[in-house]
């Protein structure tokens, strides 16, 4: 099995976006590199390495590190940092009405949205539970009740890690409900027998309906018992409809070198939803997590054209203050001379839309 370390080349099979199902958008800044590759099947059954582990692009905590977190002790905000919590953005409202080409996102909370585009309605790794392994329970509840989402035609997951791959909301789902998932993750969803499970390594796509879904590169790892360290890969999404609107969902990602790539291979992308939250301190977490400021240059090198925060605001993973991840984006926004329109800082249970 050859491991995408790089974006392939253009030997192979490959195809133009519009010949795999993913057409441009309009006026790109510039026609995909390398071409798209021609779509997996849906439900393939593949053979993948055992580790991931040369897809790292940073080193996992070593002795010194694990020794300096215990030193330092708790990565919780204070007592002071935890009295914005009324504060925090919270409105839910009915979902909105949307058609085939329309392209909305509905924020659930934390990395759970509710995207439709193309006539589906995509859930992104969704977490409805109360509480995650680890963590305290949630400090906004849920923004979109499960009773009053349309019905689910596809969900994407980033990585495994317990605060995206929650298994109390998916056992909720049919089990013929598609799934794409990263490569070596299959095997967790067959177990709970999901039958329509597509794995994709890096730089892959499938389609489901007119909408095609590829698997990008992320800086980030996956873990979720003592034994399986980097046992399945990790990325975020890129999902474009037959008239080329384009939604990238980053997933959990540190900053790099991908966002240029990701946005050179797919052009025009119209909306980043990307993660802001859980980077303090930056020792320990910048390898893994975007701070606000990472964000927006991350967007900027997306060559995106809209950006809606996620990843805060919902469970505490780290020490900053609540409330500073949506301060800090508006400000590195404004800093960064983008369109005050163009940040969608949407409230938990809060829709916007792209006609």
């Amino acid at each position: 099995m050859t491991q995408q370390t790089h974006e392939p080349g253009s030997a192979g099979p490959t195809t133009t976006s519009a010949k795999a199902g993913a057409p441009t958008a309009p006026a790109p800044l510039a026609p995909p590199f390398p071409p798209l590759a021609e779509p997996r099947p849906l439900g393939e059954h593949r053979v993948w390495p055992r580790t991931f582990h040369d897809r790292l692009t940073a080193p996992l905590p070593g002795l010194k590190a694990l020794a300096r977190f215990a030193r330092e002790g708790s990565v919780r905000p204070g007592p002071e940092s935890l009295a914005d919590i009324p504060r925090l953005p919270y409105a839910p409202a009915p979902l909105p009405r949307t058609g085939a080409r329309t392209l909305a996102v509905s924020w659930a909370g934390h990395a759970s949205w509710i995207v439709r585009i193309g006539g589906l309605t995509v859930l992104t790794d969704p977490v409805w539970s109360r509480r995650i392994l680890g963590t305290p329970a949630r400090i906004t509840p849920v923004g979109v009740p499960w009773e009053d989402l349309p019905r689910v035609d596809a969900v994407v997951i980033s990585h495994n890690h317990f605060d995206h791959l929650d298994a109390p909301t998916l056992r909720r789902l049919p089990r013929t409900t598609p799934v794409f998932v990263p490569a070596g993750l299959g095997r967790w969803f067959q177990r709970r027998r999901f039958t329509r499970v597509t794995e994709l390594d890096w730089w892959e796509g499938a389609e489901l309906n007119g909408v095609r879904f590829d698997f990008v590169p992320a800086h980030h790892w996956s873990k979720r018992t003592l034994t399986d360290t980097c046992h399945s890969l990790w990325g975020g999404w890129v999902l474009t409809d037959r008239d080329g609107r384009r939604l990238y969902f980053a997933g959990d990602t540190g900053y790099g070198h991908w966002f240029s790539r990701i946005g050179r291979r797919y052009p025009g992308i119209d909306l980043a939803l990307m993660p802001i939250g859980a980077y303090d301190p930056r020792w320990w977490l910048s390898d893994v997590h975007c701070d606000p400021e990472e964000a927006v240059r991350a967007t900027q090198d997306l060559g995106a054209r809209r950006m809606a925060p996620m990843h805060w605001g919902t469970f505490i993973l780290s020490a900053e203050p609540v409330l500073e991840p949506l301060t800090r984006v508006r400000t590195a926004w404004e800093k960064a001379g983008l369109d005050r329109q163009d940040l969608w800082d949407i409230p938990v249970g809060g829709s916007r839309t792209l006609d």
